[in-house]
């Protein structure tokens, strides 16, 4: 997919008509009532009435009231063809979600690259494209990613865009949408109102690894459970971070994310700065294979996704070398993570990123390292559910966290943007 660049006027975050579409990510499980039911719907249907009120703990007269609404809205359909013989009334008729005519847009803004994701009710991927991130100032560069968002919606003829959600580096205002990223040399971007201006849709803005946390939470669930536990996220990939959920729900603060850029790590064999994401990063291990002669054909302006692919086949190969680089990036990914257990002392701890996932090999280094370095009791390291397209369900997540929130809210809040749109669409 190429995304052609047009002409954008600066965006003022003081601006009502900017950023009247723009709402707070939602990253969390919501207790209200309409967000238990299709919850429930969405990890047990097709389920009937009286098997929801169970798994929520609602009263029946309550389910009935939140089915209905939900039926109305269109975001869940009743199967007459499943229902128990012999029974009597709607209320016996078992439900599920209706999510065929639905979908939304999640869009992750990466250093290099970036990916446009359908995604439907599920959180299931319909399609994605990836191109590289516009690397000119931000007004240019967001008004050609909008440009290609909008006629990649062009696409689905047959399904209703809802939300759209972006995951994005740096330092996020989810209530303004507003982004200072320092890698892509944008300061104030309005990621936010420039997309919701664009699409005609809510649009929701977070910072990329809590994302990719929410997706654990929010996707990575298979069974309706209540969570009071926490649970520790660490990233790497170019960039290395982490998030926290706590009670449910990803820790955000207000003035956004902290960093685990600057901790200490040290390797002789990949160099760095002292620092674990100048020590861990791809980037930082493609210096080092280039140092070694291990890439001899790969130069630095190569994106660094192929480049560690081939440094990954080489020490496939039987390359000791290259298996020595990547299993050293493992072992101090191993201690930083140990030393954040050690400090945050998690119920739960997930690792995610192509740091971790793309090298499985390197995996068995990582808990070794984790359990030498680590003082506290032995704790198991899980590995992301989504495996390399982390950053997919992070995206994803985001356009969908709103409508699983508040469903009924949700659906009211897209009706008049979305119809707009589609006027807009069928007049142009």
């Amino acid at each position: 997919m190429t995304l052609s660049t047009v002409t954008s006027h600066s965006h003022s975050r003081k601006t009502p008509l900017r950023t009247r579409h723009v709402v707070a990510p939602s990253l969390q499980l919501s207790d209200a009532a309409a967000a238990s039911v299709f919850r429930a719907v969405r990890l047990r249907g097709p389920i009937g009435r009286d098997v929801i009120a169970q798994a929520t703990s609602l009263s029946i007269a309550t389910v009935n009231r939140q089915v209905i609404a939900l039926l109305d809205a269109g975001l869940l359909r009743e199967r007459a063809d499943l229902a128990v013989a012999g029974a009597i009334g709607r209320p016996r008729v078992p439900v599920e979600v209706n999510h065929e005519p639905f979908l939304t847009l999640g869009i992750h803004i990466g250093a290099r690259t970036t990916s446009i994701v359908a995604t439907d009710l599920f959180g299931r991927t319909l399609d994605a494209v990836e191109t590289a991130t516009p690397l000119s100032g931000h007004a240019s560069a967001l008004a050609s990613l909008a440009d290609g968002a909008r006629r990649y919606l062009r696409r689905w003829h047959r399904r209703r865009p809802v939300w759209v959600g972006v995951a994005i580096g740096g330092a996020v205002d989810g209530v303004s949408g507003h982004v200072d990223h320092p890698r892509l040399g944008w300061r104030d971007a309005p990621v936010g109102p420039v997309l919701a201006e664009a699409l005609g849709l809510p649009v929701s803005v977070a910072s990329h690894v809590d994302a990719m946390a929410g997706a654990e939470l929010l996707l990575g669930m298979r069974r309706f459970t209540s969570n009071s536990s926490t649970s520790l996220y660490v990233y790497a990939r170019e960039t290395v971070g982490y998030a926290l959920m706590i009670d449910g729900r990803v820790h955000s603060p207000a003035s956004g994310p902290g960093t685990i850029a600057n901790l200490p790590a040290t390797s002789e064999l990949l160099g760095g700065s002292g620092q674990l994401e100048s020590t861990v990063s791809d980037e930082a291990v493609l210096t080092a294979a280039r140092r070694l002669g291990l890439l001899p054909g790969v130069r630095t302006a190569t994106r660094s996704g192929s480049g560690i692919t081939e440094l990954i086949k080489t020490a496939r190969a039987g390359n000791q070398q290259a298996k020595d680089l990547l299993a050293e990036r493992a072992r101090v990914l191993g201690e930083a993570v140990a030393l954040l257990r050690d400090l945050l002392n998690p119920d739960d701890l997930v690792v995610g990123g192509q740091a971790f996932t793309e090298y499985p090999e390197g995996m068995a280094h990582v808990e070794t390292a984790f359990a030498a370095r680590s003082v506290l009791p032995r704790r198991d390291i899980r590995v992301t559910a989504f495996g390399n397209r982390v950053q997919e369900a992070g995206a994803g997540i985001v356009s969908l966290g709103g409508l699983y929130a508040d469903p009924l809210g949700a659906m009211r809040r897209a009706q008049g943007p979305a119809l707009r749109v589609a006027a807009a669409e069928s007049s142009a």
